[in-house]
C-alpha cells in the first residue's frame, strides 16, 4: 500500500553538539516557555498559541537593519503552498513543506541536517479539497511527529529522521487527509484530519508518544443512530439531527485548530463543516447537528466531552470553526476571566469562558449579513431567513463566503497591547442549491449539495467586475474587551499571511504580493518590508541563538483562494519559488532575481455548441474547480489550463484526465467520475474560456528560477 519510505540523511548532524540534546521537550517544559523565550517549542510557541514572542531584541529603533540572514529554497516534486510554523528548539529547526516533507535545519546558517519524504502517493492529492500542503510537526521527547497527507502518524528521531514509528489514523478508502500540525500533550500525540467536503466524518484521536498505539478518540457527529454511539455524548446530541447523515458522512473533520489548558487538562478542539453542505440533503428535518462548526472541549487524558460551544448552529455554509484558537487571560468589567478567543469562518469573534464553556462576547469582525448578532443570553446567531438557502431554496449573495470572515491563517495574541491580530478577508458567495434528485453521493466525491456551475462566476464581465470588486483583505487589530477593531489596514490581495507579535511592540504578517512586513503593535503603521519573490501564507516565529534574535517565515503562495479565485489574484506576486527566510539585524544577505516568463495564449479555435459548453461547466466546476480556478481561472502555482498546449490536443488532453499521465504531480485519475465525452466537453469548455481572454488580450506574467 505504502512505497518505500525514503530519507536523506546528511552524516554531519550526528556529530554536531546541538543534536546530542535534539528536541528534548515535555510538557513542563512547553508549560514554562516563557523561561527560555529563545526556544519556539510548540506550534503557537506555547499551549495558550498565543504566537507571541517576548524577545524584543528586534525593535522599532533597530528595525531599519533588520535583513536576510539566510534563506533555504525547498524543492519537492512540485511547488504548492507553504504553510508551516518551524519549530525552533535545541539549537535545530524542524519544519514541513508541500507533500508533507520534514526538513531538519541549522537555524542559525539554514545548513540542511537531515530530510524526510514520505513519499505520498500522488494520486491522493486527489482526496484534499485544498492542496497537498502541511502546516508543520511537534516535537517531544526526543522525537518529530509528522501528520501525512495520507493520514499516517509517523514519529521521526529528532537526531537523525530516522522512522520510529508509524500508525494509520484514517480509513485510507475514504478521502481522509491531514494537513494540520499535531499537538504532544501529557505523552499523547493529538491529530485530526481533514475531507468534510469529500463525504467523511470527522474525529480528533490522540496516540501515546512512544509506541503510536491509540489512546483514544473523539468523534465530532454521531454515526447510525442504530449502532451504539463511540462516544457517550453523542446519545444526546442524535437528537439535534434528522434522516440519514451517517450515509454522507456527516462531516466535522478538526483539520486544523486544537488548544492546551494544562490547569484544567481540557483540549479544546475546532470542529469544521457538515457534509455535505446542503442540511436539506444532510439532515432534511433541520436541527442544530452538533457538533458541526463547534469548540469542543475533552479531557486530555481521556477524550471525555467536557463542554461545547456551538459557533453555527445548523451549519450550511461551511462556516467551520477549525480556525485558530488563543487562550489568555483577561480583566472584563473588573474581574480576571480565563478566556478562548476566537475568528471562525462566520465572521464573529468570540470571546468564551474556558473553564465552562460560557459566551462571554460574541461581535462580528467583518461584514456579516448571514446573521445580524449574537444574541447574548442564548448564545444564538440571530440568523437572516433568507440566508436559510436549503429551507428557502434560493441563493441570495452574502458575507462571508464559504471561505470565511478568516481562514486558517494563525491569528496572534500581544497581551503589550491586548490586541488579537486577524488575517481578514472579505469575499461575497450565492449558495445555490442543487436540486435535491441532483445529489449523487459517492465517496470520496465533492458533491457539497450546491450547484456549483450556477455559483461560477457569470461570464458577464462588468459583473465580474464589479464582484472582484467586492472582494477585499485586511489586517485587523482587534480589541477582545472592548469588542470592536482599535485599527484595521486594507490589503489588495484578500489571501494573506498569519500573525507573530513581540515584546517590542512588533508585528511580523507576509502577504500575498509577496511582501514580508513589520507594523507597529500599536497602530498598524509599517515600519519595515522586505520583498520575498511570492507570495506568503504561512506565520512567521521568532527565536534567539547566542544573544541574537531571529525572524524566520516560509513563503510560498497557495491554499485555496489563490487556486479558486483566480479572478481577485491579479495583484499577487508571481514568483514560483518556495523558501524558508530568516532574518536578523544587521544582516544583508540579497535573493537572486528571477527570469520573468511570459505565458502567451495559444487556443485552438472554439468548438462544441452552448449546450456542450454547458455540460462541460458543469463538469469543470464539478470536478476541476478546486485545483484549476472558478471558470478556469488559477491565481496559485497549479497550471492554468487556458495557458495549456494540451487543450488544443483531445488526445493528450484525455491522457492526463481519464489515464493518469500526471499523477505523480499530483494531477488524479477521473476515469472513475467522468466518461470521454464528459472531458471532451471540459475541454470544449476551456478552450472558450481561453479564446475569450485571448480577445481580451490578457496575458499571464509568472516569475521562476
Amino acid at each position: 500500500m505504502l512505497k518505500t519510505l525514503r530519507m536523506l540523511i546528511i552524516a554531519s548532524v550526528v556529530a554536531t553538539p546541538t543534536a546530542a540534546m535534539a528536541a528534548n521537550v515535555d510538557g513542563n517544559r512547553i508549560i514554562n516557555a516563557d523561561s527560555e523565550p529563545g526556544s519556539w517549542m510548540s506550534h503557537g510557541r506555547t499551549y495558550s498559541e498565543q504566537r507571541f514572542s517576548p524577545l524584543a531584541k528586534i525593535n522599532k529603533d533597530n528595525i531599519g537593519k533588520l535583513g536576510l540572514a539566510w534563506s533555504h529554497d525547498v524543492v519537492t516534486r512540485t511547488k504548492r503552498g507553504m504553510e508551516a510554523t518551524p519549530i525552533v528548539v535545541d539549537g535545530v529547526m524542524y519544519t514541513t513543506t508541500a507533500w508533507s516533507h520534514v526538513l531538519a535545519l541549522d537555524p542559525v546558517t539554514g545548513k540542511v541536517l537531515w530530510e524526510f519524504d514520505p513519499e505520498i502517493e500522488g494520486a491522493y492529492a486527489a482526496k484534499g479539497c485544498c492542496g497537498v500542503i502541511n502546516r508543520g510537526v511537534a516535537v517531544w521527547n526526543g522525537k518529530v511527529y509528522l501528520g501525512a497527507f495520507d493520514g499516517r502518524l509517523i514519529a521521526l528521531n529528532a537526531k537523525t529522521g530516522k522512522v520510529v514509528w508509524q500508525t494509520l489514523t484514517v480509513d485510507q478508502k475514504m478521502a481522509y487527509t491531514i494537513t494540520g500540525a499535531p499537538r504532544v500533550v501529557n505523552g499523547k500525540v493529538i491529530i485530526g484530519n481533514g475531507g468534510a467536503e469529500f463525504g467523511v466524518r470527522g474525529y480528533v484521536s490522540a496516540y501515546d508518544a512512544e509506541t503510536g498505539k491509540q489512546v483514544w478518540r473523539f468523534y465530532t457527529v454521531p454515526g447510525n443512530p442504530k449502532n451504539p454511539q463511540e462516544n457517550e455524548i453523542h446519545n444526546k446530541t442524535l437528537a439535534t439531527w434528522t434522516g440519514e447523515w451517517w450515509k454522507y458522512g456527516g462531516g466535522g473533520t478538526v483539520w486544523d485548530s486544537l488548544a492546551y489548558d494544562a490547569e484544567q487538562n481540557l483540549l479544546f478542539v475546532g470542529v469544521g463543516n457538515g457534509s455535505p453542505w446542503n442540511r436539506a440533503i444532510r439532515s432534511p428535518g433541520g436541527g442544530d447537528n452538533l457538533f458541526l462548526s463547534s469548540i469542543v472541549a475533552v479531557d486530555a487524558d481521556t477524550g471525555k466531552y467536557r463542554w461545547h460551544y456551538q459557533t453555527t448552529p445548523g451549519e450550511e455554509w461551511d462556516y467551520t470553526a477549525t480556525q485558530h484558537m488563543i487562550l489568555a487571560e483577561l480583566e472584563i468589567e473588573g474581574k480576571v476571566r480565563k478566556v478562548l478567543m476566537q475568528a471562525p469562518k462566520n465572521g464573529f469573534f468570540y470571546v468564551l469562558d474556558r473553564v465552562t464553556g460560557e459566551l462571554i462576547s460574541g461581535k462580528n469582525y467583518v461584514t456579516t449579513t448571514w446573521a445580524s448578532v449574537i444574541d447574548p443570553f442564548t448564545g444564538r446567531p440571530v440568523v437572516n431567513p433568507a440566508a436559510r438557502y436549503s429551507i428557502t431554496g434560493k441563493a441570495v449573495p452574502q458575507f462571508p463566503s464559504p471561505f470565511g470572515g478568516h481562514n486558517w491563517q494563525p491569528m496572534s495574541y500581544s497581551p503589550n497591547t491586548g490586541y488579537v491580530y486577524i488575517p481578514a478577508m472579505e469575499i461575497p458567495f450565492a449558495f445555490p442549491p442543487a436540486a435535491k434528485d441532483a445529489f449523487n453521493y459517492e465517496p470520496n466525491k465533492i458533491d457539497l449539495g450546491i450547484d456549483m456551475a450556477q455559483a461560477a462566476m457569470p461570464e458577464d464581465l462588468n459583473i465580474r467586475k464589479a464582484i472582484r470588486g467586492m472582494i477585499k483583505g485586511s489586517l485587523i487589530a482587534w480589541d477582545p474587551v472592548a469588542g470592536k477593531s482599535a485599527w484595521s489596514v486594507d490589503q489588495p490581495v484578500p489571501w494573506n499571511g498569519g500573525l507573530l507579535s513581540t515584546a517590542s511592540d512588533l508585528i511580523f504578517q507576509g502577504d500575498g504580493q509577496g511582501n514580508f512586513k513589520a507594523r507597529d503593535a500599536k497602530t498598524g503603521e509599517e515600519v519595515w518590508s522586505f520583498f520575498a519573490q511570492t507570495g506568503i501564507v504561512a506565520a512567521p516565529i521568532s527565536y534567539e541563538i547566542d544573544g541574537q534574535q531571529y525572524v524566520s517565515v516560509l513563503a510560498g503562495w497557495g491554499g485555496a483562494v489563490p487556486a479558486i479565485l483566480g479572478e481577485a489574484m491579479s495583484k499577487a506576486a508571481r514568483g514560483k519559488v518556495n523558501r524558508i527566510l530568516t532574518f536578523k539585524i544587521g544582516a544583508n544577505k540579497t535573493l537572486p532575481e528571477l527570469e520573468t516568463v511570459v505565458l502567451k495564449l495559444n487556443p485552438p479555435a472554439n468548438f462544441g455548441d452552448q449546450k456542450i459548453l454547458k455540460t462541460g461547466l458543469a463538469n469543470y466546476q464539478d470536478h476541476c474547480f478546486g485545483c484549476h480556478g472558478d471558470t478556469a481561472v488559477t491565481g496559485s502555482l497549479i497550471p492554468d489550463l487556458r495557458y495549456s498546449e494540451r487543450i488544443g490536443n483531445a488526445e493528450s488532453f484525455r491522457s492526463v484526465v481519464l489515464d493518469g499521465a500526471l499523477q505523480n504531480n499530483g494531477m488524479p485519475n477521473f476515469s472513475k467520475y467522468l466518461k470521454a465525452e464528459n472531458v471532451e466537453a471540459i475541454r470544449a469548455y476551456i478552450v472558450h474560456r481561453a479564446n475569450q481572454a485571448k480577445v481580451a488580450n490578457q496575458t499571464k506574467i509568472v516569475a521562476i528560477k
